[in-house]
């Protein structure tokens, strides 16, 4: 499975994934958990992420979300909206609910 470097606002990390797309939706969904309870059993309490947030400890994406499989501030870098991304997020967390709730 390739493994992807990822950037965008204060969020740099490396992903394995299929393809670039699923390694973006990883991110942003890294992202998004700080924000939004995206489970039920959600680890870190309101307190506890605004503790991590005080730390300066808090992903924040900038309009794209830049993928290599060659590594970071590469120029030739795929490059994704992140609104794009976060859509198509929304629309995964919104059928795995609907997945939750007919099981």
């Amino acid at each position: 499975m390739p493994k992807y470097y990822i950037q965008s606002g204060t969020v740099r990390t490396v992903v394995s994934a299929e393809d670039a797309q699923r390694a973006a939706l990883w991110a942003v969904h890294k992202a998004m958990q700080q924000v939004i309870p995206t489970y039920d059993d959600a680890l870190a309490t309101p307190e506890a992420k605004a503790a991590q947030a005080g730390k300066g400890e808090v992903f924040i994406l900038d309009a794209t979300i830049r993928l290599s499989e060659q590594g970071f501030d590469r120029d030739d870098c795929d490059t994704l909206p992140t609104f794009q991304v976060v859509t198509e997020w929304n629309q995964l967390m919104v059928a795995l609910d609907r997945l939750q709730d007919w099981l």
